[in-house]
């Protein structure tokens, strides 16, 4: 278990301070994570890589020159938002437009490809890649869907190499594409992770049962099974591995391979070395030649007790990408020529955003906002530990972590506007930001979504009216399912949101006031919850796992009704408008 912690909620910001400290020649800080402290050459393609802490050396580990130009740093197992891969993604291009690479999680995709379009909005060309190289996650025919691992490191190394040698955005691109498409990683666990502060892992295997197929975020494996001797594990990972051969690759025998025998967190490097042995014979014995291979911790999953093995099936094209030589904090390659440090001059001091103008009904409706905001925060901090279990049973966990930490950080950035005069709609659209910023993951890009298309439809002049907050949350509804391509019955939030949408809306219009219409819709949303106990999973962490979700509600979906529920007090004093 993690230890060494001061409040669990600071300890992905306090390990990055402190990485960049011990690092000073290689990576500085920047909002939202890392870029290279080192020059880059004038309109080189920038790789920019990230994910959520508890997996060093991935991400920020792997910024310096020959491998990553930036990192975007989420919180504990979240994706950073949008708003901080931007941040990074500026700090690090020089001109040739940006690469974001990253895992194959559903936040993960959602923030980096918010972040692309923002940037290219903003005349900065950008292109996003999810590491697609977990074989037990999904099958062959929808490899699309697989979760990225530790094949990361051969994508962004292949990628960021292609960079360096002065390849343009779509040529990196295509070089990263080719690299994903011949990776393929498969895993196994002895004991799960606890993160900080928690007092039990994730989740927990039997005495001498081994977990196979597993996530890096906590997530259960696909099966289990006794545990092997060391050239049990090697047999067993090789062979899967070898199980299935990329597109073009009819025989391992011939054929050069990128190996990786990668550690989780608390298997030791000798432990490592006993098994890459039996890796490196059985290998051979196929026919296969390991280039430049990697043995230990360079993808983890905090305490994890585990091991995954990771093969790219090499090309010409590929392997002197893979060889390139790379100098980064965690990944050191051959040799690199060092470049001249960036001198910085003085840190600017942030500068807080005015609020725009707002009308004194606007501002009342912002103050009953802020109300409903403490309200929801409290009822997160209540039942963090529930929403926690319910995700566990066949996700990673973290969900209560996450509310928690997204209504926080929407709470404070609401008091904050509220003392500076602003209206409803600039309270919540800076919440919004807020949550996303301070939650990461899905759920964090969702609840910006849903606090920012009320906020638009409140606005900062008018008086809110009953319909007017309905066709918020309709809008709310809406969004969601365009930025995250949940429907109905997928078991999301969105089994939720919608007939509350529709509840909210049929009320309002038939002219029932705001908190009677809200009290109805308030038990259509419980029931939604309630009836997703009877779903299969079909998107996000929990769906390699949908089989072990029967008969547990969706944690999001859940969470969104007590919190419509626990508003609703709220809302009946104040707003018994029509």
């Amino acid at each position: 278990m993690t230890r060494l912690f001061n409040d669990p909620a600071a300890f992905a910001d306090e390990a990055l301070e402190g990485f960049v400290a011990a690092h000073p020649h290689r990576v500085r800080q920047v909002p939202g994570g890392v870029v290279r402290a080192t020059r880059t050459a004038p309109g080189q393609v920038a790789v920019v890589v990230g994910g959520g802490s508890g997996h060093y050396p991935a991400f920020s580990g792997l910024v310096g020159q020959g491998l990553a130009h930036g990192a975007a740093v989420g919180n504990v197992f979240a994706s950073p938002s949008a708003h901080q891969v931007r941040q990074v993604a500026k700090a690090a291009q020089t001109g040739g437009g940006v690469l974001l690479a990253y895992g194959n999680y559903a936040g993960d995709v959602l923030h980096f490809g918010q972040a692309a379009e923002q940037l290219a909005a903003e005349g900065i060309p950008a292109r996003t890649l999810g590491v697609t190289d977990d074989i037990s996650s999904a099958s062959a025919a929808e490899a699309h869907k697989r979760r990225g691992v530790a094949g990361d490191l051969v994508v962004f190394k292949a990628a960021a190499a292609a960079a360096e040698a002065g390849h343009d955005l779509a040529e990196v691109t295509r070089i990263a594409e080719l690299a994903n498409a011949r990776t393929r990683s498969f895993g196994v666990a002895f004991s799960g992770c606890t993160l900080p502060g928690a007092d039990h892992p994730l989740f927990t295997v039997p005495e001498d049962r081994m977990a196979v197929g597993l996530g890096i975020h906590g997530e259960p494996g696909m099966g289990e099974q006794p545990v092997p001797s060391a050239d049990g594990a090697a047999e067993l990972l090789v062979s899967t591995v070898l199980g299935e051969l990329p597109e073009g690759v009819d025989s391992p025998r011939g054929q050069r391979a990128a190996v990786i025998l990668n550690g989780l967190g608390s298997v030791k490097y000798e432990e490592l070395f006993v098994v890459y042995r039996r890796v490196a014979q059985l290998l051979h014995e196929a026919g296969v030649e390991a280039v430049d291979p990697e043995v230990g911790e360079l993808v983890t999953s905090f305490d994890m007790a585990g091991v995954s093995l990771t093969l790219c099936w090499l090309t010409d094209e590929l392997e002197p990408l893979w060889t390139a030589p790379a100098d980064a904090p965690a990944y050191r390659k051959g040799t690199v020529e060092a470049a001249d440090l960036i001198s910085e001059g003085p840190a600017e001091e942030a500068v807080e955003e005015p609020v725009p103008a707002a009308t004194e009904e606007s501002r009342a409706a912002a103050r009953t906002v802020l109300a409903a905001l403490r309200t929801l925060k409290s009822t997160v901090d209540t039942h963090a530990d529930e929403l926690g279990r319910i995700d566990a049973v066949a996700g990673d966990g973290d969900h209560g972590i996450g509310m928690q930490r997204g209504s926080t950080g929407a709470y404070e950035a609401a008091v904050r506007a509220e003392q500076l005069g602003a209206g409803a709609e600039t309270l919540l659209h800076r919440a919004a930001d807020a949550w996303a910023d301070k939650a990461g993951g899905t759920s964090g890009a969702l609840w910006g979504v849903i606090l920012r298309a009320i906020g638009t439809a409140l606005g900062d002049t008018e008086r809110p009216t009953a319909p007017v907050v309905a066709a918020g949350v309709a809008e709310a509804a809406a969004g969601v399912m365009r930025l995250g391509g949940a429907e109905v019955g997928d078991k999301t939030m969105v089994d939720v949101l919608v007939p509350l949408a529709e509840a909210l809306t049929t009320a309002t219009t038939d002219g029932q006031p705001l908190s009677t219409a809200w009290d109805t819709a308030a038990s259509t949303a419980a029931a939604a919850a309630a009836a997703t106990a009877d779903l299969l999973p079909r998107m996000g962490r929990a769906r390699p796992h949908a089989e072990k979700s029967l008969g547990t509600p969706d944690a999001g979906a859940h969470s969104l009704a007590l919190i419509v529920r626990a508003v609703h007090p709220v809302l009946a004093p104040t707003l018994e408008i029509h």
